[in-house]
């Protein structure tokens, strides 16, 4: 047995993936490097370390051919002898170039794919170690799971974009530095030191600086995780939005978390600028010191202008490398912040504290006996709430036991406890009395079927869903999946899917409809024909003849086999079959049916009977005849083995039980001492009584009452007015003194012996269904092309077209308001302030050199241009900080307006629009988040730094054609070469770019599919699957990567290159044009310094192309959502404001799904529905009583017809008043992640009286929710949905409930609105549905409950589509031969 240590510290379990790591180290940017990652990495910083030393190599040849003009203009050296000098340089210059252009090729490259490596390492550990968290992990996440998933995708890329290109500049540009001040000291050692005495100085103000990011950038990502969170449950609840009018109340909502997350963004911007624009003052600064003592130390001959040139231009080179660093600080900080986090999460995946088993043991068989002992549990987001108190179970192998109750009583814990998501607090469970711990958890999951309410599946075809059920699900051949269809009746929908078995159902099954999931689950479940099938509400959204059908089929297909179901709905269950009822996670009831029926007030026997307590000889009801074979019998028949020591008791406890003792006995209630089930083969056997036996339990062995009583406790059954669960008075306790205990054994030998009952079901007698086997040509229909996704996947797929940066750009003004128009306007003033600065400097700058080749007067004049510098520096300086704070908070502004917009027209959509594939709210949310956070670099970084270089390139040129334009012409010869090469670079680097951001999609969506489906995924033991499925997808998306990383950096090495060899060509016939006389030493060294600081401008910008290209990527993602169509659907073509519903009325209506176009749904259909009347929709699954729904409320426009209100088309309605007097409660309810209260008064204005405090608690009072409500201890403030307190499916059926009464509608839709309800709950909303009717309000009820029916004033029967029949609920149930008859006969 293994030892699992797990950790309980509840900051550490609530939502840690939130919290601030605290100092954030550099080495976090390699938290996910691996020993197979060392040998990219130390190439890449080889590399570096080379390609670093390549500027101080060009500072020392620049100093060398600026000495040779230098001499020349004093007069020492002749035309000739200048041209060989020169030209000598200029050879070494174009080596340097082709080193140069092979190290850049293979540092970037090299750091492209650690990048790419880091991104795969961070994936992979983060998808093994979630795979690997109980789900109490998953419970208590802050924000909820899907919101952590967002989150972590976004952390990821903004750890791969760190570890690439900017970390390789870093380490390149701190490489340059220390190499160039090292050549500077080296050269000269007393002007390098005196050039860079500030430098200490400047350290201490930009690291002070540099610590305000990091606690911004903590918040901005807090802030994007909430706003993460909002717009996914927007999306996915995109049905109830729109019905409930709440488009801009959630645009408004989300709009304020990312201004919020903008507030913080703008921090960070602002300490980046003060840094740019405080390093930019510094280095310009340097010339004041540095040509100071320069001129001094060349004046006393200690040096000559060469060297003097070549230390001063060293230290220069220093802090434009330092200078270099700084644009990238924002996404180093973020990188390293992302890779502190996602290491932090991994750290806290790891650490546990508890110690608890977790079993290695793998029995050979599994026989099915399950044993619950005196289990309580409560939920980790619950922990005020028990959700199971001392319950105790018995569920004997080879048999089917029921277990029911209202909604939140615990009947879903028990499959879960038994699945092993969670582990009691206190009790135990045995199976084949095996402690569970103790079992190895995948032998425990390959043994155990869960089929849950809300079916999952996974986004592959229907064949693969239902293979899924088989560990070998790769081995399974079409022809073995054909009884598990028959048995889920799949046929016909199979037949009616456009490629049969092998049709993709699309994310999470949208595909297909609820009835159609639970069909395919259930299928699944037959394949994997496991030994325990636990079904909880699996077939709630199933008509009755669809229902009846494969629960009879179930019953066949579970013969022998131990079966739970979990349900509300009584009529599933048969005389002969047991059931426990439980209430409050504590067990009322137990017993077989037909037992309970005849003495019982609860829910299985008689209504409203009146509780007598009779004398216990009196209680012992006369076993039927033929009553099934006991539990006991068939286990008494099999080899217990040593499974009999497993149910000996402390004899403690045995001591006990001779003594007389008073108990309660609460007639049919189940005891709450250790349970009578479990007792054969236990030490308790020899010293039961036949009185105590006989008096105290509906013991299931042997059909009888039991021995044990009851605690108080479990005995007083509160009944509220408005929660109770079930509507009959509860058994008085009477107490009796246990005289006997050994009558059990007889008992057990008589309930073996004991015949069949009459007329009840016996093994091998269920009646065969009348369906015929499918022939595997009608699976996967002939004539059709079967789409798989084999087949997809190899077909050839383009890359997205990028939208080029101009048209992005041009975007930028119409969003903006005046003042930050005002703004942007001043960003590209100071930009062009700061591109006339450098010409500026450039022109200073030569005035500078020519000082020392100056006869007399040569320190007055170097102290002028000097102070010059600093005041070119000083305004520089502050042209830079405003430069890049302006536009950054410009592009901050721009990214939000377009974040807000893109949010409001995708919400406005139709319905139909997020049905396609491309549209899935994982693909949407990573375009609202990590998307536009990468599209702000274009306005914010790299805007304002290429308009910088037009405006620095077209000065200099024409200032450089004004002084020499001889000169000025040769090197722009070099210009389409450069462009050509540039213009390559940017279109291979954004192929690519597109095709890796597409892999990594892939993935994201691979990762997102498997956490947000955890519980599936590890009921079906599929984790192994999705994890290799998972491997593979980010193998693929490492390997493109690696290509991107050898196509981009082959072009950015020519790019790199084609600078130095445009230098040496320019050096070299600026020395043949000084050697002819034709213009001045000083003008051809004033065209130097121009060409070359603009073109070392220009050349930083090629270093930004693959970041450009990603964001140019991002941005056309946002930009499509941002200008999709705007009020020009269905939802907008109607301004008629109705002030009365009136006859809602459709004529010859017909509609095909979009995602659906091969099956029509409704087929000329007629129907009138009367106002302030009670109308049940009936029909088969798939006949179009949801569709009905959805059409009147106007979520899609019929295919054709007319949908007319008060006879006013609906297309000519105003949808959103409309809406407001219609009311939808759905039959899978939609709950947002806030308070109870928000949720009930979901989108009503604030200051509505439908909005008060006493409307919310009316509403969850005739909803049956509100004693619940207030029994939390935040009341009606309770968070709830994602990352909140988690709610049973009744109880977020009543919100829902309570949501659509609070607005008080005229007309009530309810689309099987009490399938999670239990009986109680069900019939109080029977009750509230004529009072509505009653009260004026219309009521439109979609359902299959016969109840329901009968409370309605009219029933509508559709068959394929179009009405088949319509009356009252009397007279077509007795009509013969009709629909309903039929429907309810079959079910």
């Amino acid at each position: 047995m293994d030892l699992d240590i797990q950790d309980q510290s509840l900051q550490e379990r609530r939502g840690s993936e939130t919290t601030r790591v605290g100092h954030v180290r550099w080495r976090s940017l390699f938290a996910f490097t691996s020993h197979s990652h060392v040998l990219p990495l130390c190439l890449a910083i080889t590399l570096s370390l080379a390609s670093g030393v390549v500027t101080p190599v060009l500072s020392y040849l620049l100093g060398k051919v600026f000495d040779c003009f230098t001499s020349f203009g004093g007069g020492k050296y002749g035309g000739s002898e200048l041209i060989k000098k020169v030209s000598r340089y200029c050879i070494g210059l174009t080596a340097l170039g082709a080193a140069s252009g092979a190290l850049h090729t293979g540092y970037f490259g090299f750091w492209l794919v650690f990048g790419e490596l880091q991104a795969k390492s961070a994936r992979d550990s983060l998808f093994a170690g979630m795979l690997e968290k109980d789900m109490e992990w998953y419970d208590m996440r802050k924000d909820g799971t899907e919101a952590l998933i967002q989150r972590l995708q976004t952390q990821i890329r903004e750890l791969q974009m760190a570890t690439s290109q900017p970390l390789g500049f870093a380490v390149q540009s701190t490489v340059t530095a220390f190499a160039a001040l090292g050549l500077a000291l080296y050269t000269a050692w007393d002007l390098a030191l005196i050039t860079i005495a500030t430098i200490p100085f400047a350290a201490i103000i930009l690291a002070c600086i540099s610590a305000r990011m990091q606690p911004s950038i903590d918040a901005q990502a807090e802030a994007l995780s909430t706003a993460s969170k909002l717009a996914n449950n927007t999306l996915q609840a995109i049905d109830t939005v729109k019905c409930f009018n709440g488009q801009d109340f959630e645009a408004w909502n989300y709009a304020r978390a990312i201004k919020r997350a903008a507030k913080k963004y703008l921090i960070q911007a602002k300490a980046n600028a003060l840094q740019i624009g405080f390093v930019r003052f510094i280095t310009l600064t340097m010339f004041v010191q540095g040509f100071w003592y320069g001129s001094h130390i060349v004046i006393q001959g200690k040096k000559d202008p060469g060297q003097v040139l070549t230390a001063f231009w060293s230290c220069l080179m220093a802090l434009q490398a330092v200078e270099q660093i700084l644009p990238q600080m924002i996404v180093l900080e973020k990188g390293r912040a992302a890779g502190a986090t996602l290491a932090a999460i991994l750290t806290q995946m790891g650490r546990r504290r508890r110690v608890i088993m977790s079993g290695s043991l793998a029995p050979r068989f599994c026989e099915g006996d399950i044993e619950v002992r005196n289990v309580t549990f409560r939920y980790p987001s619950r922990p005020e709430q028990l959700a199971l108190k001392s319950a105790s179970f018995f569920f004997p192998a080879g048999e089917t036991t029921f277990v029911i109750g209202r909604s939140g009583s615990g009947k879903s814990t028990l499959g879960n406890l038994l699945m092993r998501f969670y582990e009691p607090i206190a009790g135990e469970i045995l199976i084949d009395g095996h402690a569970l711990q103790t079992l190895d958890v995948q032998w425990l999951r390959n043994n155990i079927t869960l089929v849950q309410q809300q079916s999952v599946l996974f986004n592959e075809s229907v064949f693969k869903n239902i293979a899924f059920g088989r560990r070998d699900w790769d081995g399974v051949r079409k022809e073995e999946v054909r009884r598990s269809i028959e048995t889920a009746f799949l046929q016909h929908t199979i037949n009616d899917l456009p490629m049969g078995l092998d049709t993709i159902v699309g994310t999470g099954g949208n595909a297909m409809s609820g009835g159609q999931r639970q069909r395919v689950a259930i299928a699944r479940a037959r394949l994997r024909d496991t030994p325990i099938l636990i079904l909880d509400e699996a077939t709630s959204a199933l008509d009755h003849i669809s229902k009846g059908l494969v629960m009879n089929a179930i019953r066949e297909w579970r013969q022998g086999k131990t079966t739970i179901i979990i349900t509300h709905d009584l009529s599933q269950i048969e005389d002969d079959e047991y059931a426990y009822i439980v209430d409050r996670g504590t067990i009322v009831q137990e017993g077989y049916r037909y037992a309970l029926r005849k003495g019982s007030d609860g829910p299985l026997g008689a209504p409203r009977r009146p509780s007598i307590n009779f004398p216990i000889s009196k209680r012992l009801p006369k076993l039927p005849e033929g009553n099934r074979r006991s539990s006991y019998a068939t286990t008494s028949s099999r080899s217990r083995g040593s499974t009999a020591s497993t149910h000996s008791h402390d004899s403690l406890d045995i001591q006990y039980l001779p003594r007389p003792q008073s108990v309660y006995v609460p007639g049919i209630f189940r005891p709450a001492a250790e349970h009578t089930r479990t007792l054969r083969g236990s030490q308790f056997e020899p010293f039961v009584s036949p009185a105590a036996a006989g008096a105290f339990t509906m013991n299931r062995m042997s059909g009888i009452p039991g021995m044990f009583g009851r605690s108080p406790q479990r005995d007083t059954l509160r009944k509220d007015s408005t929660d109770a669960i079930f509507d009959w008075p509860l058994p008085t306790p009477r107490t009796q003194q246990v005289r006997d205990l050994s009558l059990v054994n007889k008992l057990h030998q008589a309930r073996k012996n004991a015949p069949k009952a009459a007329g009840q079901r016996q093994a091998g007698l269920t009646p065969k269904r009348h369906s015929e086997p499918i022939p595997l040509e009608t699976i996967n229909p002939p004539g059709k092309e079967y789409l798989t996704r084999s087949n997809a996947a190899n077909r050839p797929t383009s890359a997205r077209q990028l939208a080029p940066i101009k048209k992005i750009l041009f975007t930028v003004w119409p969003t903006l308001s005046w003042r930050h128009r005002l703004s942007l306007i001043g960003g590209f003033f100071c930009a062009a302030v700061h591109a006339g600065a450098t010409p500026v400097f450039s022109w200073v700058f030569s005035k500078l050199l020519s000082t020392f080749f100056l006869p007399t007067n040569r320190s007055k004049e170097a102290l002028k241009w000097s102070l010059s510098v600093l005041g070119v520096g000083g305004g520089d300086a502050v042209a830079t900080y405003f430069m890049h704070y302006l536009l950054e908070s410009c592009g901050q502004v721009w990214v939000d307006c377009l974040r807000t917009e893109a949010m409001k027209r995708i919400i406005d959509q139709p319905r139909a629009w997020f049905d396609r594939d491309k549209n899935s709210v994982s693909s949407l949310i990573e375009c609202l988040d990590r998307n536009a956070e990468e599209m702000r670099n274009l306005l914010g970084r790299f805007a304002g730094f290429m308009f910088v270089v037009v405006i620095m390139l077209l000065t200099a040129l024409i200032w450089s054609l004004v002084v020499c334009w001889k000169l000025t012409l040769v090197g722009l010869a070099a210009a389409p070469f450069m462009y050509t090469v540039t213009k390559s670079y940017q279109a291979v680097s954004g192929r690519w770019e597109d095709r890796s951001n597409e892999a990594g999609t892939a993935s994201a969506a691979i990762f997102t599919e498997t956490f947000s489906n955890v519980r599936t995924v590890r009921a079906l033991t599929l984790e192994a699957y999705l994890h290799e499925k998972y491997l593979k997808s980010t193998e693929n998306a490492l390997n493109v990567g690696i290509r991107r990383s050898a196509y981009s950096s082959i072009f950015y090495g020519i790019s790199d290159s084609g600078i130095v060899f445009a230098t040496a060509l320019i050096f070299y016939y600026g020395a043949v044009v000084a050697a002819s006389k034709a213009f001045t030493t000083q003008n051809i060294i004033t065209v130097f310094s121009m060409l070359l600081f603009s073109i070392s401008n220009a050349n930083a910008i090629i270093a930004f192309v693959p970041q450009i290209n990603s964001s140019c990527a991002t941005a056309t993602r946002l930009l499509r959502l941002a200008h999709l169509p705007n009020k020009s659907s269905h939802e907008h073509t109607g301004h008629v404001r109705l002030p009365a519903l009136g006859v809602i009325s459709f004529n010859d209506v017909s509609f095909t799904y979009p995602s659906r176009p091969h099956g029509s749904v409704l087929n000329s259909l007629g129907l009138r529905l009367a106002p302030n009347t009670s109308t049940a929709l009936v029909g088969a699954s798939g006949s179009g009583k949801s569709t009905i729904a959805s059409l009147v409320l106007g979520l899609y426009a019929p295919t054709s017809g007319t949908i007319t209100f008060d006879s006013i088309p609906s297309s000519e309605l105003h949808l959103p008043s409309l809406r407001s007097i219609i009311a939808i409660i759905p039959q899978t309810p939609q709950i947002f992640a806030t308070s109870i209260a928000c949720n009930i008064a979901y989108a009503l204005p604030e200051r509505s009286t439908l909005a008060s405090r006493e409307a919310i608690e009316k509403a969850a009072g005739m909803a049956g929710i509100h004693s619940f409500i207030t029994s939390l201890p935040r009341g009606y403030q309770t968070l709830i949905g994602e990352g909140g307190t988690g709610l049973s499916g009744g109880q977020q059926q009543r919100i829902a409930i309570a949501r659509a009464l609070a607005r008080q509608p005229l007309l009530l839709v309810l689309d099987e609105a009490t399938s999670a309800l239990d009986g109680e709950s069900a019939q109080s909303i029977r009750l509230l549905v004529r009072r509505l009717a009653s009260q004026g309000v219309g009521v439109l009820m979609i359902t299959h409950d016969r109840e329901m029916m009968a409370a309605c004033e009219d029933v509508v029967v559709l068959k394929d589509g179009a009405v088949a029949e319509r009356g009252s609920f009397s007279y077509l149930a007795q009509k013969h031969d009709g629909e309903l008859r039929r429907l309810l006969s079959d079910s």
